[in-house]
């Protein structure tokens, strides 16, 4: 935990890693995760559609950050994470002229979750 994905359209441009490390810097500093705790996958999708625009015009661009954390943090907590990864989003994606849709949402992870090392 905690559990982080990023799905965003193929030909987003950006610093994956600095971005990465700044999102874990802010789940520390916010969120009281510890460092070695926060995963990063970075999801490439190959078709992005916006409305009625044609896919293939590139037109639109979409970024979606999802972070599961452990059931506890306030809503002001989830909140602050939010904007400070919207924050790092627009630090770290390259203006390329496509319309950008940026997100992020928190979520507790459910009791379910269980993890294992090795």
């Amino acid at each position: 935990m905690p559990q982080i994905t990023v799905d965003h359209s193929r030909f987003v441009s950006f610093d994956r890693e600095e971005f990465a490390r700044g999102l874990h810097t802010a789940l520390v500093e916010i969120a009281a995760a510890k460092p070695e705790a926060c995963k990063t996958q970075f999801r490439a999708s190959e078709v992005t559609a916006f409305g009625y625009d044609d896919p293939a015009d590139g037109g639109h661009a979409v970024v979606h950050v999802t972070i599961g954390l452990l059931a506890g943090r306030t809503d002001e907590t989830k909140a602050r994470l939010t904007e400070a990864v919207l924050e790092l989003l627009r630090e770290h994606i390259e203006d390329d002229g496509a319309v950008l849709h940026a997100s992020a949402e928190v979520r507790d992870l459910d009791a379910s979750y269980r993890k294992f090392e090795r």
